[in-house]
């Protein structure tokens, strides 16, 4: 009956997806879609993985449905957010959260034409959200989520800024959110606690041409929540977002996940120097970035990917299609 309804989900969307495109007002739309699938998320009180959840809205991928099952599910969390990477806005984890249920947030991006084109979309006048353009470091953040009146207890972080993550939720004391989304990159693996070294004016492209070079693997993230005070309860299927629930607050989750850990990614966005798209998919990716530096957590030095050991699993080897290493 469960596995029915995620089915019927799940071509609601992608029906509602191919006719809303078509016509004028898809956002609209789309958000409508978004409800009904909202409304059968409530017989799911048993989910396999948090992937069971997966809708997409405004969402890169299936964020939009995976965050409304834990909102839903986490009682007396408090209606604010805050997230930052968002570009102009239009696809973005909070979206959905902030039409669907009206809370209201703060969103931040280091691109001023972004939020000014943010602040022309009719979405911010009828919503109580806050957009402010500044470049996220570790030493600004707090201040920028203090300042805005996003201080103490918070409803939902999203952190999504294509470099530093792992040291900006670090340096982040400000706000006490129960929902913490975090991006990982999946080519550091899903063994070693890895990040890239801080680097205050880090930008992904320039990092390194494929893009595959950012943020920290998910053992590193979740290392870091558990420092925290966070205990992690899966990420989406397409093997870039952590979800982290607050322990204090724990208790209060009205349904079972069975299995939390990360998955991979299999999306083949890499790139060549000059920005034509490679189409390298699975461990073929890794080749591109071995020989740039990371720092091993456990280890507190930097040293090339390649020698920080085994990277990944057999499990995540085999969802990728490659095969394990032999003992």
């Amino acid at each position: 009956m469960k596995a029915a309804v995620a089915r019927t989900m799940r071509r609601l969307i992608k029906l509602a997806a191919r006719e809303v495109y078509r016509s004028a007002g898809w956002q609209d739309q789309m958000l409508l879609a978004g409800v009904s699938a909202a409304h059968g998320l409530r017989r799911l009180d048993r989910l396999q993985t948090l992937g069971d959840a997966e809708f997409q809205v405004f969402s890169q991928w299936g964020e939009d449905g995976i965050i409304e099952w834990l909102v839903s599910r986490l009682p007396g969390i408090p209606e604010s957010f805050v997230e930052f990477g968002v570009e102009d806005y239009r696809e973005a984890n909070t979206r959905f959260l902030l039409r669907h249920r009206h809370w209201r947030g703060l969103v931040l991006d280091g691109a001023p034409a972004k939020i000014a084109s943010l602040r022309d979309d009719p979405v911010y006048w009828r919503h109580d959200l806050n957009a402010q353009s500044a470049f996220i470091t570790r030493d600004n953040i707090d201040g920028l989520i203090a300042q805005n009146g996003f201080g103490g207890e918070l409803g939902l972080l999203s952190i999504d800024i294509d470099g530093n993550d792992y040291w900006v939720w670090q340096a982040i004391g400000a706000c006490r959110p129960w929902i913490v989304i975090a991006e990982y990159n999946a080519m550091f693996g899903d063994i070693q606690p890895l990040t890239i070294p801080y680097q205050a004016d880090f930008q992904r492209m320039a990092g390194h041409p494929s893009g595959l070079y950012y943020g920290a693997s998910a053992p590193a993230l979740q290392q870091l929540g558990t420092q925290c005070g966070y205990s992690l309860v899966g990420s989406n299927r397409a093997g870039n977002d952590l979800f982290f629930v607050r322990n204090d607050v724990l208790e209060r989750l009205q349904g079972e996940i069975v299995d939390r850990t990360p998955r991979p990614s299999l999306f083949r966005d890499a790139r060549a120097a000059d920005g034509t798209l490679l189409h390298v998919g699975g461990i073929d990716r890794l080749a591109l970035i071995q020989d740039l530096p990371v720092r091993d957590l456990a280890s507190g030095q930097d040293r090339p990917l390649r020698e920080c050991g085994r990277l990944f699993s057999d499990r995540w080897l085999e969802l990728m299609g490659a095969a394990a290493p032999r003992p």
